[in-house]
């Protein structure tokens, strides 16, 4: 305080004695004005991230790496980084540096701040929390002062609760980390990621309170060459979608405080959310609670689930009624996917509905025993065929097609160009890079053209089934994949 008082009196007689020597000092107070307002501006600015950082609550204390399920690799890595924390002395004599920082690289909703705030837990660190995007600012210095004091502010607080260390945690730190010489209209955000480096630099195991950077990014393409070299961000920790064992895991986490039916399988719940992240599943969990709160049911049955699962994939149920015409076609649109979906890919149909959700009138959802990483020319091709289906359908029984398929045909499209990148093409092993486009266009033709004559073909053996089908649809308007498949087995007797 001390400082600005000097700077403010010094100004004062400043002013005083060039307007008693005839100066006009109108334009010299406006000046000073502008500076001092801008001062205060950016300082006040600084005050806000300063009380919005901490993260010293107790509630995030109380997580633990037992209460974050699907991860079990990314907590084992995270436990492994940690011991420099936890066992310094015996580093020490080991003469193993310590690590300084962490990165959590993963697509959104998949427990990166859960397992950042664990891990404070797991070390006895005090948390502090703060967002790549309140780093950067349009005045420059700005940006850079608030990392230095969100490092100082740490340390602080690791004094004040009687801790011997900290744990920083950055999220969206793309946005601080970014690539350098990218901005050219200022330095600013080059000097803060600076001092970011600088900061990680001045680290040693000798510090009176030990400080660890967790970052969090979906985005590690886009960071900074020096910000991942060993001896700054150590470890890049792969936070992926959970499998169908860590889907069970994190359900059982969410629903161990809701009441559900005898009849709920959490098993083959996990086996629905294919694709699904921890927070899509925490979502799941929360809206099946809500329908049956809207049941004024006292347990949550596998029919809440099922509903919950189809609102969070396409949202909620809308009001829009199309035209009887329009909802033939729908349902006919839709009884093609399921049909060569379920001939195709046995028992991997769940449900088909005509109830129109977000930008959808109707669609089918499927499942799959086993989750895939791999996929062979047969599966691919097979999707494309269930792809296709809708609107071969419509041709085949309303002799006409809509521009209900174009996002069909995309993804058809979509899995075309998965087969020709994969080498599994007439075209063989190709660069994906040097390949023409008049090349790849003719082979997604090809492969698209083979794929509809044979889905046609299959669609017209199976005709009655699929009348059968669309017309139970238009009475029911949402068929689950069991009822889908009674009445395949009764047409086939």
């Amino acid at each position: 305080m001390k400082h600005k008082e000097y700077i403010i009196g010094a100004a004062a007689a400043i002013i005083a004695f060039l307007s008693l020597l005839g100066f006009d000092i109108l334009p010299l107070i406006f000046l000073i004005g502008l500076a001092g307002a801008i001062y205060f501006i950016t300082d006040s600015k600084l005050l806000k991230v300063k009380s919005s950082s901490v993260g010293e609550g107790r509630k995030d204390s109380s997580i633990s790496f037992n209460d974050i399920g699907g991860q079990e690799i990314a907590k084992n890595e995270l436990r492994e980084a940690l011991e420099f924390i936890k066992s310094n002395d015996k580093l020490k004599a080991l003469g193993i540096r310590p690590l300084k920082g962490i990165l959590l690289n993963g697509p959104p909703g998949t427990g990166k701040t859960l397992l950042a705030k664990a891990a404070a837990q797991y070390t006895n660190s005090v948390f502090l929390s703060a967002s790549g995007s309140e780093f950067v600012e349009m005045y420059v210095g700005v940006g850079a002062k608030r990392v230095r004091q969100l490092f100082t502010q740490a340390k602080q607080a690791a004094k004040r609760m009687n801790k011997h260390s900290a744990v920083i945690f950055i999220d969206e730190i793309e946005v601080l980390g970014g690539k350098r010489g990218q901005n050219h209209s200022h330095q600013e955000h080059d000097q803060t990621l600076n001092e970011l480096l600088v900061q990680m630099d001045g680290m040693t195991s000798d510090d009176e309170v030990k400080v660890l950077v967790i970052g969090a990014t979906n985005r590690s393409d886009m960071l900074d060459s020096a910000l991942l070299r060993p001896g700054r961000f150590d470890r890049i920790v792969k936070v992926d979608l959970p499998d169908k064992k860590g889907r069970a895991h994190i359900l059982k986490l969410h629903t161990r405080n809701k009441p559900l039916s005898a009849e709920v399988e959490i098993e083959a719940i996990a086996r629905d959310t294919f694709g699904f992240s921890g927070a899509q599943l925490e979502s799941v969990a929360n809206e099946a609670a809500i329908l049956a709160m809207r049941d004024e049911s006292k347990e949550i049955s596998p029919v809440h689930f099922k509903n919950a699962i189809e609102k969070v994939m396409m949202g909620e149920k809308l009001d829009r009624l199309p035209s009887a015409d329009e909802k033939l076609r729908i349902a006919i649109h839709e009884s093609g996917h399921a049909l060569i979906g379920e001939l195709l890919f046995p028992h991997s149909v769940a449900s088909v509905n005509v109830a129109s959700r977000s930008n959808a009138l109707g669609y089918v959802r499927n499942t799959q025993e086993d989750d895939m990483f791999l996929y062979t020319c047969d599966y691919l091709n097979g999707r494309i065929a269930v792809s296709l289906a809708g609107a071969l359908a419509e041709e085949v029984l309303l002799s006409s097609r809509s521009t209900g398929a174009s996002s069909d045909f995309q993804n058809a499209s979509d899995l075309a160009r998965h087969i020709v990148y994969g080498g599994m093409s007439e075209l063989g092993i190709i660069s994906a890079e040097d390949l023409p486009k008049e090349k790849l266009h003719n082979a997604i033709s090809s492969i698209l053209g083979e794929v509809e004559k044979s889905t046609l073909s299959l669609l017209n053996e199976n005709m009655q089934i699929l009348k059968d089908v669309s017309s139970e649809l238009l009475d029911k308007e949402t068929l689950s994949g069991d009822e889908l498949r009674g009445l395949i087995k009764k047409e086939a007797a």
